[in-house]
C-alpha cells in the first residue's frame, strides 16, 4: 500500500475516529485534534506542530518526529522509546505527559517548558543540554541518566540521585536542591 505525502497542510478541531492517512507529514499544523488512542505506527512527521491536541496512549512504533513541537498537549501515557530513533527531536511547551516514557531514548538538547511530566521514565536516557523550565517533575524516574549541562533552574519536585546519574555542570537551583539529597536521608532547613 502506497503511504501519502502531505506538507504544508492544516488540521483543525478534527476527531480522528477514522484513522489519520498513513504516510509523511511536513510542515503540518494539527489543531485541537483529538488523536487518542490513535496508531501512529510507522508514521513521519517532520517540522511538524501539534496544538491544544489529545494525544494520549497513542501507539508510537517506529514513528519519525523530527523537530515536532508539541503546545499546550495532553499526552498521557506516552512511549516515546518506541519511536524511531533517527533524527528524533522536539519541544515540548505546556504539555501534560505524566506516566510517558523516554527508556534509553537520546533527545539532547530537548526543551520541556511549563509542563507536566509527574511520573515520566528519563532513566537510561541522553538529556545532555536539556532544558527543564518551569516543569512539574514529581515523580518522574531519572536511573543511570546522561544530564550532563541539562538546566532544572526554574523546574521543581524532582528526585535525582547524583550517584545514578551522570551531573556534570548539570544546573539547578537553591530552592530545590533538596530534590538532589533525598536519598541521603538528611534534614535541610529550609529557613536557615
Amino acid at each position: 500500500m502506497k503511504e501519502s505525502y502531505f506538507s504544508d497542510q492544516h488540521f483543525e478541531n478534527r476527531n480522528f475516529t477514522q484513522p489519520l492517512d498513513k504516510g509523511e507529514y511536513e510542515n503540518c499544523t494539527f489543531r485541537n485534534c483529538n488523536l487518542e488512542y490513535a496508531n501512529l505506527s510507522g508514521y513521519n512527521f517532520n517540522d511538524c506542530e501539534f496544538i491544544g491536541c489529545n494525544l494520549s496512549m497513542m501507539n508510537l512504533v517506529s514513528t519519525a518526529f523530527r523537530e515536532v513541537v508539541f503546545k499546550e498537549c495532553k499526552m498521557f501515557g506516552l512511549h516515546f522509546n518506541d519511536c524511531n530513533e533517527f533524527g528524533l527531536s522536539f519541544t515540548f511547551e505546556s504539555c501534560f505527559l505524566n506516566n510517558s516514557i523516554f527508556y534509553k531514548t537520546s533527545i539532547k538538547k530537548t526543551l520541556f517548558r511549563n509542563s507536566k511530566l509527574i511520573e515520566v521514565d528519563f532513566s537510561e536516557c541522553d538529556l545532555s543540554n536539556a532544558i527543564f523550565s518551569g516543569c512539574d517533575l514529581s515523580g518522574a524516574v531519572f536511573d543511570h541518566t546522561n544530564l550532563e549541562k541539562a538546566d532544572f533552574r526554574t523546574s521543581f519536585s524532582y528526585s535525582i540521585n547524583p550517584a545514578l546519574n551522570r551531573l556534570k555542570k548539570a544546573k539547578f537551583s537553591l530552592s530545590e536542591i533538596h530534590g538532589l539529597l533525598h536519598q541521603f536521608d538528611i534534614e535541610i532547613d529550609k529557613n536557615a
